[in-house]
């Protein structure tokens, strides 16, 4: 199987042979993170970076009276933890929503590969730089969307970031969260999740069944979700 970071970072820029290689080369071992267990701690200081193969990923916080907010979604080709290459203190804590696989890169190659490829260096912080977008995203969305427009938004952000790694088949994506986790991404009570999809499906905007999630009217979705995929930065150029 390619990669997934290899097909994500090439929605943005063509990679060479040997970048490719390079990123193959970089990884250490692949090990399984079962659900609901941390794949990185909140204070842990690693020395390595966790690459997402399969599953399903969120960055957390938990509050002193044990209220949980989901802070990103990651999918097959995520980085969880890039960033922790420079900051070094994880300031919260990365879950497994699903079994992972999850491939290891020392920090010692994430230097090397700065060192001596500049190319790939610029999209390995292009990566981190979306996740930045992405969290403005959800904090604009948060702030000022219904509790539909924001459902909206992120069923079309997330069937984006599926389709860009190959992990879509036509209008379908498997989206195996609980709408328990919904309510913890999306800031929203587990019994106003359940009225928003039921609303979205008397829309005829999405189907949702089992873990099998289709967008039945795209044009539409985008539209209720104010959805406009720039911060994504999925358009092919030189960087």
């Amino acid at each position: 199987m390619i990669n997934p970071l290899v097909l994500k970072l090439e929605r943005h820029d063509r990679l060479s042979d040997d970048e490719k290689r390079v990123l193959e080369g970089a990884i250490s071992r692949v090990r399984v993170v079962e659900a609901d267990e941390d794949i990185v701690h909140e204070g842990e200081r690693p020395s390595e970076s966790n690459l997402l193969l399969d599953g399903y990923a969120a960055r957390y916080k938990i509050f002193s009276n044990g209220r949980r907010q989901i802070t990103a979604i990651h999918v097959a080709g995520d980085f969880v933890d890039l960033h922790n290459f420079l900051v070094k203190t994880m300031d919260h804590g990365v879950l497994a929503l699903t079994p992972c696989r999850v491939a290891v890169v020392p920090h010692a190659t994430i230097e090397k590969i700065t060192n001596e490829h500049p190319h790939l260096t610029r999209l390995l912080w292009l990566n981190t730089l979306v996740d930045g977008a992405i969290h403005r995203e959800w904090l604009t969305a948060m702030g000022r969307l219904s509790a539909t427009a924001h459902m909206a938004h992120f069923i079309c952000e997330l069937f984006l970031r599926l389709k860009a790694v190959g992990r879509a088949d036509g209008d379908t994506i498997q989206l195996p969260l609980t709408q328990a986790e919904l309510g913890d991404t999306l800031g929203l009570s587990t019994v106003h999740v359940n009225r928003v999809l039921q609303e979205m499906r008397k829309e005829g905007l999405i189907r949702w069944q089992g873990d099998a999630l289709t967008v039945l009217d795209w044009k539409r979705l985008t539209s209720v979700g104010e959805f406009t995929p720039t911060y994504l930065s999925l358009q092919l150029e030189d960087r």
